[in-house]
């Protein structure tokens, strides 16, 4: 089992930077694939990006290509999102999850979640 705690979120101005962490227990951390989705008001959970168990794959959902950068350091149990340029829109409760597989952007194939943290961007 894997337990996800993330950190790191906050209230940003438009233009600013953010870098997201999401800190794994349990020894198997690097056995998954993992990614972060986002949920904003009303909205479905939506998936951003995940990385394969060594981090040598990425994907991105399209709005957010070049502007995030998803990582992991499996010596530290880590998970990392590194945002740049954030936008009104990137507003939301950003969450880690662990997947025994990489590559899906469906939150079905997560099979375990971080409580979340709280991403605002201010126009």
């Amino acid at each position: 089992q894997v337990q996800l705690v993330e950190s790191g979120g906050g209230l940003v101005q438009a233009g600013d930077s953010l870098r997201l962490s999401c800190a794994a227990s349990g020894r198997t951390f690097s056995r998954y694939a993992m990614g972060w989705f986002r949920q904003a008001p009303g909205k479905e959970r939506e998936f951003v990006a995940d990385v394969t168990w060594t981090g040598d794959m990425t994907s991105y959902q399209d709005s957010v290509k070049g502007r995030f950068t998803i990582s992991r350091d499996n010596a530290k149990n880590t998970l990392y999102l590194q945002m740049d340029s954030l936008r009104p829109e990137d507003t939301a409760v950003y969450y880690c999850a662990a997947s025994r597989q990489y590559g899906s952007p469906w939150t079905r194939d997560y099979d375990y979640w971080g409580q979340g943290t709280q991403v605002t961007v201010s126009s």
